[in-house]
C-alpha cells in the first residue's frame, strides 16, 4: 500500500479539513491523557494520550509544508504564538499537574519549530539565521532534556514528521521510533518486561501514531470539522483550568 502525502496544494488553495480534524483529535487525546489527574484511577487513559503529541507535531509539519507560501513575518508570528502561550500556560499547567518535573509542552513544540525551519532553509529567505536558530534549539534540547516535556527526541519529532509527510507509508516508522524515544522509553521498557498491559499498548500506540495521522491527512480531505484557528492556542491553558475546577468539585 502506498500512501503518498501530497498535502501542499490543498493547503494552499483551501482550508484542509483533514488537518483541522487531526488537530481536534490531538486535542481530544490530550484531554483524555490529562483526565488521569482529575482524581480517579484511570491509567489506561495514558494509551490514547500517546497520540496527542505526535499528532500536534504532525499538524505543525503539515502547516510548514506551506512555508514557501508564507511571508517571513507570518512564520515568526507562528513562533511568537507558541512562545506567548508557553508562558501563559505554565502557571495553569503547574496548578493542575501534580509535581511536574518539566515545562509544559509548548516550549518543546517551539524548539521543534525552529529545528524544522532550519531544515527548510531552501524555502526561507535568510538561510544562515534559520540554521543558527535551529542549531541553538538543538543545543538547548541536548543540554536540558530533563526540563522539556518529551525531551530531546520530542524536539526532533516535528522534523521526523516533516521527513515522512510526503513519502510512502513505511517512512512513518522513523517518526514512530522518535515518538517512542520521546515517551520515557526506559520506563516503558521496564514496565513491558514486567508484563504491564498499559505499557505494551502505549509502546504500540507510539509506533503507529505517526502513520495513523498521516493516513488521516491523506484520506479525510472531505471532512469539514470546525476550523481550528489562532483562538485554539487558548484552549491549552484553559483546559488545565477546567480540569482543575472539575477536580475541586469531585474532591
Amino acid at each position: 500500500m502506498h500512501v503518498s502525502m501530497n498535502v501542499t496544494q490543498p493547503h494552499l488553495k483551501q482550508r484542509d479539513g483533514a488537518l483541522d480534524l487531526l488537530k481536534w483529535l490531538a486535542l481530544l487525546s490530550m484531554l483524555l491523557d490529562h483526565l488521569r489527574y482529575v482524581g480517579y484511577s484511570a491509567d489506561w487513559l495514558y494509551v490514547p494520550g500517546r497520540l496527542a503529541f505526535p499528532w500536534f507535531c504532525l499538524a505543525m509539519a503539515a502547516n510548514l509544508v506551506r512555508a514557501s507560501a508564507m511571508t517571513t513575518g507570518r512564520q515568526w508570528r507562528y513562533l511568537g504564538w507558541l512562545l506567548l502561550f508557553s508562558a501563559v500556560s505554565e502557571v495553569p499547567y503547574r496548578m493542575y499537574i501534580p509535581n511536574p518535573d518539566t515545562l509544559n509542552v509548548l516550549p518543546t513544540l517551539a524548539l521543534g519549530l525552529l529545528v524544522v525551519r532550519g531544515w527548510q532553509d531552501g524555502v526561507l529567505p535568510a538561510r544562515l539565521p534559520a540554521r543558527l536558530l535551529a542549531g541553538g534549539a538543538l543545543a538547548l534540547a541536548a543540554m536540558f532534556p530533563e526540563r522539556l516535556m518529551f525531551g530531546f527526541f520530542g524536539v526532533l519529532l516535528p522534523l521526523a514528521m516533516l521527513l515522512a509527510i510526503r513519502r510512502p507509508w513505511f517512512f512513518a516508522l522513523l517518526p514512530g521510533l522518535v515518538c517512542l524515544a520521546a515517551n520515557q522509553l526506559q520506563v516503558l521498557y521496564y514496565s513491558v518486561r514486567l508484563g504491564n498491559g498499559v505499557a505494551m499498548a502505549a509502546v504500540a500506540t507510539c509506533l503507529i501514531a505517526p502513520w495513523l495521522g498521516l493516513f488521516l491527512l491523506r484520506h479525510a480531505q472531505d471532512v469539514k470539522p470546525p476550523p481550528m484557528r489562532r483562538w485554539a492556542y487558548a484552549l491549552y491553558p484553559a483546559h488545565f483550568l477546567v480540569l482543575l475546577a472539575l477536580r475541586q468539585v469531585l474532591a
